[in-house]
């Protein structure tokens, strides 16, 4: 394979995993904590007195509302180190808020740093640190093999089933529609559009059980 096709195979296997295996949770989850890349944006802007390193995590529309925030924090911590500990926060939040805003997703509040976030995210993080993306290749390639191997074994050690034994073919519908659904979404992932964000995956509507 292309270094070209191995990085846009890596892109669907992200994608994939992080949906399928991670749960959007965790991935959604991992602009929200304060050691997330948002947050750690905003520290080093605020540190620096450079604004445009939080822009980029938001939409031009809303950069209006960032600067205003900006200059308010750094306004309130000269008064101290009380006061910048609240101001910071206060623009952390706002920051996150609005960022998520423009991803059409829901804004819980800032969660504390060091989230459970499973392997793939932390993993992905250190790909772009480090310049190496075959660990992050390895991982998504092993965890997709691994589950795609359990759910067809699963499937087919149900598939033989005396067609009188009607839970047993029951048991056999529960297995094939996971091995099914499983596949169907990693397709899915696979030929969707390589830009957006993790959380249209939650968004995206449930998948019917008709087998």
């Amino acid at each position: 394979m292309s270094k070209s096709g191995t990085v846009t195979a890596l892109a669907i296997l992200v994608f994939a995993v992080l949906t399928l295996l991670s749960g959007p949770g965790r991935a959604l989850a991992h602009c929200d904590t304060l050691g997330g890349p948002v947050v750690t944006a905003a520290k080093k802007a605020l540190e620096t007195g450079n604004v445009n390193l939080v822009l980029i995590w938001v939409q031009k529309k809303d950069e209006a509302e960032i600067k205003k925030a900006f200059e308010k924090t750094l306004a309130v911590r000269k008064l101290g180190p009380a006061a910048a500990e609240l101001a910071d926060m206060y623009f952390f939040e706002t920051l996150v808020r609005i960022h998520r805003a423009g991803e059409g997703a829901p804004y819980t509040g800032l969660k504390p740093a060091g989230a459970d976030l499973g392997p793939a995210i932390p993993a992905a993080d250190k790909a772009l640190e480090t310049g190496d993306v075959k660990p992050l290749l390895k991982l998504l390639m092993d965890t997709i093999q691994g589950g795609l191997q359990e759910r067809f074994e699963q499937a087919r050690a149900k598939k033989k089933f005396d067609r009188n034994d009607v839970e047993a073919g029951r048991q056999y519908v529960r297995a094939y529609v996971t091995f099914v659904h499983y596949v169907e979404g990693i397709y899915q992932a696979a030929t969707s559009a390589e830009e957006g964000h993790l959380h249209d995956a939650e968004n995206a509507p449930a998948h019917k059980e008709e087998h």
